[in-house]
C-alpha cells in the first residue's frame, strides 16, 4: 500500500511526495509478492492537489520541472503492469483528484469531496485528465465539473461513474482490501495483458502529446496576472 502522507497540509502534493510515490511504485513493480497497488491517504484527505503555498513562490522553470515529475508518475500508473486501486478516503481535488483518475479502479467513501478546481484558481488540468475524466464519465458531464470547479461526494461520484463504488468512510478499507484480494488472487500474467490491452483499445499511444499540451496549458494559466488573485480568492474561500 503507498499512502500519502502528509496530513499536517491535507497531502498536498509537492515534488517531493511525486518523487516518493515514484520511487514507491517503482518498488513495488519489482516485488513479485505485490499483485495490486492501492494508493491512499493519510488523514482526512486523500490529496487536495497542488501545494499552493509553493505554486505562489515558483518560477516558470521550477513550474515547468514540478509538472514534469507529476506527468511522469501518472504515465507510470496509467501503463504499470499492475492494478492500482485508488482509496479516496477524503478530499480528492486537484491533482489529488487527477491521480485517483489515473488509477484502474477507486473505491470513495460516500463522505469525500471530489472535484477539479483549477479553474478557479487560473489553472489547468494534468495527468491526463482531460481523456481519463471523458472516458470514465462522458463529454458532457465532464466538461461541468471542469467548468464548474464544483465538488461531489462519493455517492454522487459513483452515481456518474467517476469511481466504481462508494461506501461508509468506516468500510473504505476493508471493501478496498477485498476487491485487492480478489484481484490478487488471478494471474499476474493475464493482469499485466489485460491492463495493456485496455489501454491500447483506449487509443493509449496517443496520451503523449494530450500530456504535453497538459503542461504547457498548465504553465500558461499560472503565468497570468490573475493567478494570484484567484489563488487568495480560493484559500479565503476555504476558511469559510
Amino acid at each position: 500500500m503507498i499512502r500519502l502522507n502528509r496530513p499536517q497540509v491535507l497531502n498536498a502534493m509537492n515534488k517531493r511526495l511525486w518523487l516518493d510515490m515514484q520511487k514507491s511504485l517503482e518498488d513495488a513493480r519489482t516485488d513479485d509478492g505485490i499483485k495490486v497497488v492501492v494508493i491512499t491517504g493519510k488523514g482526512r484527505a486523500f490529496s487536495t492537489g497542488a501545494d499552493l503555498k509553493e505554486s505562489k513562490t515558483r518560477s516558470i522553470e521550477a513550474y515547468r520541472d514540478y509538472l514534469g515529475s507529476l506527468q511522469e508518475v501518472t504515465r507510470m500508473i496509467i501503463r504499470y503492469e499492475k492494478p492500482i486501486i485508488a482509496a479516496i478516503n477524503g478530499y480528492a481535488i486537484g491533482s489529488g483528484y487527477e491521480l485517483a483518475l489515473a488509477c484502474d479502479i477507486r473505491i470513495a467513501a460516500k463522505e469525500a469531496k471530489i472535484g477539479s478546481p483549477e479553474a478557479k484558481v487560473t489553472s489547468s488540468v494534468t495527468g491526463g485528465a482531460f481523456r481519463l475524466v471523458q472516458n470514465l464519465i462522458g463529454p458532457g458531464k465532464a466538461r461541468e465539473m471542469l467548468f464548474t470547479g464544483e465538488y461531489i461526494d462519493g455517492k454522487e461520484a459513483e452515481r456518474i461513474g467517476l469511481v466504481n463504488r462508494a461506501v461508509p468512510q468506516a468500510s473504505l478499507m476493508e471493501t478496498t482490501m477485498e476487491m485487492a484480494a480478489k484481484i490478487a488472487a488471478n494471474s499476474a500474467f493475464s493482469l499485466k495483458m489485460i491492463k495493456k490491452g485496455l489501454n491500447l483499445a483506449l487509443g493509449e499511444t496517443s496520451l503523449e502529446a494530450l500530456m504535453d499540451f497538459e503542461v504547457e496549458a498548465c504553465l500558461a494559466c499560472v503565468s497570468t496576472k490573475e493567478r494570484q488573485a484567484s489563488l487568495e480568492a480560493f484559500e479565503s474561500r476555504k476558511k469559510e
